[in-house]
């Protein structure tokens, strides 16, 4: 009778290949063809199943580590999927709109570039999306400070800093569910263990934009675009303070530590029920809009831009990726190559401060080499999220370490997906902005001298509840 090969211990060496392959393939793809990366992932994923063999792992061996990955992640899919229906829902029922029409009711010439990040910030809270608040109420921000003669990259570097403050802190946010589900804890545990630090970094780039946006204060003000947007918002919606009811639903739901699926959909309910009542939305157009999304046709292209998004449909590709990515790190994890890596990294790392700066500059690394934002969540999240719980932190600590550095800093990358972009909505280039993306770059040198100082270090026997345990321990 043939014996069963019995797999071996990786060599650093085989599992760097694994690495360095995906990081060869993501580059090439996205920087030289710009193309999306979930074909790159998936063959990155092949790759180290061909390594996973050549260890001596069966395929069935492989096949179970690709589930249990995945298994990892299917909280934030479920979560993804309802966000999606939530953010179809409360545009259809008004809610965004009323969001963004008072937010963009708080600029003031005086105090543009301040006004600047409160409004990017309010915008992407409520969207939870960096990209579509850059790409639609940043792009009128930009023509504003033109007329007001304030340099484009500091507004710019505004825009940017209030986007992603939005983006990292929002429920909404794709990558604010992909942090924790990689980390292993819930999406609202993750979003109060990230108030420290995040509120310390949004605290100083508020006050340097304060600063800096005296010495322009004195210019003419051409605010007929934002005024536009208002009009066309509250032509085309009922707005109502009632309205900000959902969201504030929510944020108690977070407050009072419900979980995170029942919480949200709580604020879909409400904004079912409010959409009804402010807009005349019947059963069949909340439906549509949380299946496929909202569609806006104001016929003001900067709304229906901004507002012709959502539903369950818009969320798969964040979902499929998500996939993808969890099946690449569960080969990586269980075939043991994550290991001898992170064991050759942490070998004289001992402390909390040790372990969270190796995470942030992991991250780092990751927008620079593999240029696409779920990855450097994604990958380093599971390269270090066993090291935390031997070390007993709790999951929220890696997944705020993941998002402080990993989502914030990818618009600082020229050539990530993220720098891409945001140079092509606004028009400058993140080596112009990048100095004045503040929160971006403030927020993981935050991270880590919080981490350091021993502020905000959460221990797993403090809060055991919110720690998802993994598939083979339950």
């Amino acid at each position: 009778m043939k014996e069963r090969r019995v797999a071996r211990k990786p060599h650093l060496w085989e599992a760097l290949l694994s690495f360095g392959f995906l990081i060869l393939v993501m580059a090439v793809s996205i920087i030289k063809y710009e193309v999306d990366p979930h074909i790159p992932m998936l063959i990155g994923t092949l790759f180290a199943v061909l390594m996973a063999m050549k260890i001596g792992f069966s395929w069935n061996e492989i096949e179970k580590s690709m589930f249990d990955g995945i298994y990892q992640a299917l909280q934030a899919v479920i979560i993804l999927i309802i966000i999606g229906v939530l953010i179809g829902i409360w545009l259809a029922s008004g809610v965004v709109p009323s969001m963004i029409y008072y937010g963009l009711s708080i600029l003031k010439p005086s105090i543009f570039l301040v006004a600047t990040v409160l409004i990017c910030s309010v915008t992407s809270l409520a969207t939870g999306t960096s990209w579509g608040t850059a790409g639609t109420i940043g792009i009128a921000l930009m023509g504003i400070a033109k007329g007001l003669d304030i340099p484009a990259a500091v507004a710019a570097g505004a825009i940017i800093s209030g986007a992603y403050f939005g983006d990292k802190m929002s429920p909404l946010s794709d990558t604010t569910n992909l942090a924790p589900a990689v980390s292993g804890t819930d999406v609202f545990t993750h979003v109060k263990g990230m108030i420290p630090t995040t509120m310390v970094s949004y605290g100083i780039t508020l006050v340097f934009f304060l600063v800096v946006g005296i010495q322009y204060s004195s210019g003419s003000s051409d605010v007929s675009t934002i005024n536009i947007i208002r009009e066309g918002i509250i032509s085309n919606f009922n707005v109502s303070p009632i309205l900000l009811l959902p969201p504030l639903a929510v944020i108690l739901a977070m407050a009072f530590k419900l979980p995170a699926i029942p919480g949200i959909t709580v604020g879909i309910i409400l904004g079912g029920i409010l959409g009804f009542v402010f807009q005349g939305a019947d059963l069949g157009v909340l439906i549509s809009a949380a299946y496929k999304g909202y569609v806006s046709e104001t016929g003001i292209a900067v709304i229906d831009e901004l507002l012709s998004v959502g539903g369950l449909m818009g969320m798969m590709s964040s979902i499929s990726l998500t996939i993808i990515a969890m099946m690449f790190g569960g080969i990586m994890e269980k075939t043991g190559q994550l290991e001898v890596i992170v064991n050759s990294l942490l070998r004289r790392i001992k402390s909390a401060g040790g372990l969270i700066t190796t995470t942030v500059l992991t991250c780092i690394f990751s927008n620079i080499t593999m240029p696409e934002q779920y990855i450097s969540i994604v990958v380093p999240g599971r390269m270090y999220a066993k090291a935390y719980k031997e070390k007993g932190l709790h999951p929220k600590l890696l997944s705020n370490a993941l998002e402080g550095a990993g989502t914030v800093t990818s618009a600082l990358i020229p050539w990530n997906t993220c720098g891409v972009f945001l140079y092509g909505v606004l028009g400058v280039s993140a080596r112009e902005y990048a100095r004045y993306a503040v929160f971006n770059y403030l927020a993981p040198i935050v991270v880590i001298i919080f981490g350091f100082a021993g502020l905000f270090i959460y221990k797993i026997k403090d809060d055991p509840d919110t720690v998802i345990k993994a598939a083979e321990e339950r």
